[in-house]
């Protein structure tokens, strides 16, 4: 079987979670008689001699070549990497009423209307969490035959991380941490910041920083708290990235909401304490074993980070990560969704 895999146009400059999924994902396939060819938008594309499309994200940003692949009759398998803190009837409403305004006037367009085509031309879709496939189903109207959830992975190299090597470079551990992008509102960095301002402890920011009026808040209250280290961002396989997640003590991901985050899940396979937004599929990955705190309240945030703080690290959440969502498993479960697209054993 040959797949073709593809992102939005500017995945290979953000290197975020989408980025480390097509990766992850991509590397196991082989195993399971799979052969990956990654799309190049520069070389004439042709359907001949390959079996299914899968395309990662259902945004403003892939939707043209959804649409073409479709048109093309290639069968397409997206990753819709969708999430909302809104129910789903809500979705469903703002949708009708979206349909309504394009039927009114060409042109007019919102994110619901390019994420439903997209799910609408898909064969089949692998939501990361069973809470995205709730909201592509009732919310968007797919069918559940549809869907297949097929979790974020993780890997494993981050299991044995040599803490030494961040210890050396900056001269601390046991720190808490965040790894993400400085500048993306969902990110909830600039409130992270502010809690991290009322812990007089030593904190780490990792992440590429995005420049603009949220980025820049960032950046100058960050600078008004001598404990707080502000890095640039790390590629995902760099040896300090892993070492950092072994060194902190514990990470820290409030955003609004995540599917659900890659960062927190090679985290916790280093042996980090877990600090997360419930929104989204985190709960679902974690379960007991990381503290849940409300993205909106700065307050919440420091007590859940002062809560973690006092508790010591175990193997618990480690293991949970290492037996579930690992690559390889994530890969074969892949597969498998794609032989039932495919309607192959």
């Amino acid at each position: 079987m040959k797949v073709v895999m593809a992102g939005y146009q500017a995945i290979s400059i953000l290197h975020g979670g989408p980025s480390t999924q097509v990766l992850g994902t991509a590397r196991y396939l082989a195993d399971h008689g799979v052969e990956v060819e990654f799309f190049d938008p520069w070389s004439r594309f042709r359907t001949e001699g390959r079996d299914l499309f899968h395309l990662f994200a259902a945004n403003i940003g892939t939707y043209h070549l959804a649409r073409e692949i479709h048109g093309l009759g290639l069968p397409l398998v997206v990753s819709p990497i969708v999430y909302s803190n809104h129910a789903p009837a809500f979705v469903r409403s703002a949708l009708r009423v979206s349909r309504l305004l394009r039927r009114a006037g060409p042109g007019v367009w919102t994110d619901y209307l390019f994420t439903a085509d997209i799910c609408g031309w898909a064969s089949g879709l692998l939501p990361n969490s069973m809470a995205e496939g709730d909201l592509i189903c009732r919310g968007y109207g797919v069918d559940p035959a549809r869907i297949t959830m097929v979790p974020n992975g993780v890997d494993e190299r981050f299991a044995s991380a040599d803490p030494g090597l961040f210890r050396k470079s900056y001269g601390i551990e046991n720190f808490i941490l965040n790894v993400g992008h400085v500048g993306h509102g969902r990110k909830n960095v600039l409130n992270l910041i502010r809690a991290l301002g009322q812990i007089d402890h030593p904190s780490v920011i990792i992440g590429r920083i995005i420049r603009g009026p949220y980025g820049d808040a960032c950046v100058r209250e960050a600078a008004n708290h001598r404990q707080i280290l502000l890095l640039g961002g790390l590629e995902n396989q760099s040896d300090l990235l892993a070492s950092a997640y072994a060194a902190c003590d514990v990470f820290v991901l409030p955003s609004q909401f995540e599917t659900p985050g890659i960062a927190a899940l090679e985290a916790g396979l280093a042996g980090a304490k877990i600090v997360i937004t419930p929104y989204g599929g985190p709960r679902e990955y974690f379960g007991a074993m990381a503290t849940y705190v409300e993205p909106s309240s700065v307050e919440s945030i420091r007590r859940g980070i002062e809560e973690q703080m006092g508790k010591p690290k175990g193997p618990g959440l480690k293991e949970h990560i290492r037996r579930n969502y690992l690559w390889p498993a994530v890969a074969e479960r892949t597969a498998k969704a794609y032989r039932a697209v495919l309607g192959l054993p």
